[in-house]
């Protein structure tokens, strides 16, 4: 290996790595200004991540505690939520705590509630029903730029609008491009001033550096513009293709990040498989050597997740010090890697960019080896808000003076797309709001059209619509789902729900009527909890992945169960269809992946069978149990079904699905 270069520029920049002094905690001024306005209003803070906006969050819970009031945290990931249930059950208590996600409940009653905001948008529809105001004194939305997320954004938005105006709302994000726009919308629609906290400055200053191949660092930039020596690699590879579509040699560039005390790093990688391939090809050995420390808490979180200990990269854990995060392994990995990456145990992560929302693991460097990301659907270049998601990992607060990003050339990147980047602010949000047939039935239950029609001319989107002197098409929307809930017999013609519409508005599900049809007709299984759990699985499932399996391949009893339940759903789905909604296909897969599962077939042979990823059986399994629970829900009107639903979650809830 060729001895590493760094530009001699840099050795000014590189001076400065290194550890602050201990000092002890003063709050910044954005933070005390946050903190005297929530205690007053509602309150939007945006700051760069690590800059302390949970300091806020804590400061005005422990505000609230002490008078004796309750509090509700509502985060975007169920990862996320478990995360602040033990960081408050540490700081407030454990029996002051709460938690309520689709996976978990737990101590409910308590005065603090983490969850997630799914959960949160159900309490307020319950609370409107009920005619009863939400027993909350103050509700804090992480994340907040998930208000502009084009599918769940509507969530967030709903929240908003439907919380009550007595219960003061702190907002953060690191990524809101409009802040003092949506304030304003804020304010109009609750009657009470929002003040917007804005904090630019990040914690530790970012350095982005360039690694020009084969082992030299550079500078990326030179004021504004590309540094000269990213300018010729890019004039002389215009037509060539980094290492020929081979993954770069991850070995040697961790090595040469370890010569410039650059490590611990997260690079971030084009796909899943990009990630678990660059584990595999880190077959050096970390030179951290063994103090005792990581053997110790390798096996205390091991000892949690039992499941673990044969994990096919728990070696490159151990001896490389790499790890893989991305949606395609279990939750319990993923836990495994956040966990020793922040007790600075690994020199290196690799991810995928999905990884840079949420999950709180900084990094000294995070390096970008690619300028677009997948959407979900395609791949689009990267966006601001992506961008500064990713760079704001790059150092510690507490631990690092400055922090690095690197971009890394290759046939992914675009390195003026990046320098862009650099410089540009985060996008601005804008609403998601629309209707679906859950929403329209539950605003049903405790509002007339007529009201209904109000709401929606105080939402997000008709604010920015009038703005932009345009209408909305969200009453027009409205009224196509409330004519088809009356032809179905779901809502009668004075425009109140029926009998079926009170018990189906309960199904908060992204398929509501199907299964509600299937409930109508009888058709689920009534006698046996596996079977009921597969065939509730094809209507649980968001994604896209081509399996095919032969229907006679199933066992006897489940192709019977399955063909009664898709002779159910199939007229209602056609009539969805002509009538111009859209109806997600039903895949067979899940129902025999679901079935051995929840018969007790053992994990790795049912991914084998499937060749799907561990991470998407687990979000199969995590969402076919999700809506197991909303059907356990209607314990008053279908209570044998009800029963069997219980223990249908009950039976494929279980490790590596679920982990302590």
């Amino acid at each position: 290996m060729v001895k590493p270069q760094a530009d001699p520029v840099l050795e000014k920049v590189f001076s400065r790595i290194g550890k602050p002094d201990p000092a002890p905690f003063k709050a910044d001024p954005f933070q005390s200004d946050a903190l005297r306005a929530i205690q007053k209003t509602d309150c939007l803070v945006t700051a760069p991540t690590g800059a302390g906006k949970t300091w806020i969050a804590e400061k005005a819970i422990q505000s609230i505690h002490e008078r004796g009031g309750r509090c509700w945290y509502a985060s975007p990931l169920k990862a996320l939520t478990n995360s602040k249930r033990a960081e408050f059950g540490e700081t407030f208590g454990d029996e002051n705590v709460g938690i309520l996600t689709g996976d978990a409940k737990e101590n409910s009653d308590a005065p603090i509630i983490v969850g997630t905001t799914e959960i949160l948008r159900n309490k307020l529809y319950e609370a409107m029903h009920s005619g009863k105001d939400l027993d909350c004194d103050l509700v804090i939305l992480d994340e907040a730029h998930f208000l502009g997320d084009e599918d769940r954004g509507v969530v967030w938005e709903e929240i908003m609008i439907y919380l009550p105006t007595r219960i003061n709302m702190l907002m953060l994000s690191a990524t809101i491009g409009n802040s003092q726009e949506i304030a304003e919308w804020l304010s109009s629609l609750r009657n009470k001033e929002c003040v917007v906290i804005k904090d630019s400055e990040r914690p530790v200053p970012l350095y982005p550096l360039f690694l020009h191949p084969p082992e030299k660092i550079t500078p990326l930039l030179n004021g504004s513009r590309l540094n000269d020596a990213a300018t010729s690699w890019l004039e002389k590879n215009k037509n060539r293709r980094s290492f020929r579509g081979k993954l770069p040699p991850f070995d040697t560039i961790i090595e040469i990040m370890r010569e410039f005390n650059l490590l611990p790093a997260i690079f971030f990688l084009k796909s899943r498989g990009d990630c678990d391939a660059a584990v595999n090809l880190c077959k050096l050995t970390s030179d951290r050597g063994n103090n005792g420390h990581f053997e110790k808490d390798l096996n205390g979180i091991l000892e949690h997740h039992p499941y673990m200990k044969n994990h096919k990269q728990l070696q490159s854990l151990r001896y490389s010090r790499v790890g893989a995060h991305h949606g395609g392994q279990l939750p319990a990995w993923k836990s495994v890697v956040e966990t020793m990456m922040k007790g600075e145990h690994l020199d290196a992560v690799f991810a995928t960019s999905t990884v840079a929302a949420g999950v709180n693991f900084p990094a000294r460097t995070v390096v970008l080896f690619n300028s677009d990301q997948f959407n979900g659907h395609e791949f689009i270049p990267l966006h601001a808000t992506a961008f500064h998601q990713m760079t704001g990992r790059a150092g510690r607060r507490g631990q690092d003076k400055i922090g690095f990003m690197m971009a890394f050339p290759g046939k992914f990147m675009d390195l003026l797309h990046i320098r862009k980047l650099y410089f540009s602010k985060p996008e601005k949000i804008t609403s998601r709001l629309r209707s679906d047939f859950s929403m329209t039935l539950n605003l049903l239950l405790s509002h007339t059209p007529e009201g209904i029609r109000d709401i929606f001319e105080r939402s997000f989107a008709d604010y920015q619509h009038r703005k932009k002197r345009g209408k909305t098409t969200l009453w027009e929307d409205f009224s196509r789902h409330l004519d088809f809930l009356k032809a179905e017999g779901f809502v009668d013609e004075e425009n109140r729900l029926t009998e079926d519409g009170a018990w189906t508005s309960q199904l908060r599900l992204d398929q509501p009527l199907l299964i509600a049809q299937c409930l109508r007709d009888d058709a689920f299984p009534y006698e046996n909890e596996a079977l009921l759990a597969a065939v509730i699985a094809p209507f649980a499932y968001d994604r896209s992945h081509n399996i095919t399996i032969s229907r006679t391949s199933l066992p006897k009893r489940l192709r019977k169960a399955v063909d009664r339940v898709y002779k159910s759903a199939e007229p209602l789905s056609k009539r969805m269809t002509t009538a111009g909604f859209d109806t997600a296909p039903l895949p067979l897969w899940t129902s025999a992946a679901i079935y051995s599962w929840a018969a007790g077939t053992d994990w790795d042979r049912i991914v084998q069978r499937t060749k799907i990823a561990d991470g998407d059986l687990a979000m199969l399994i995590s969402r076919t149990a999700d809506s197991l629970n909303q059907i356990a829900s209607l314990k008053d009107t279908h209570p044998q079904t009800a029963s069997l639903a219980a223990a249908a979650r009950k039976a494929i809830m279980r490790e590596p699905v679920v982990f302590d």
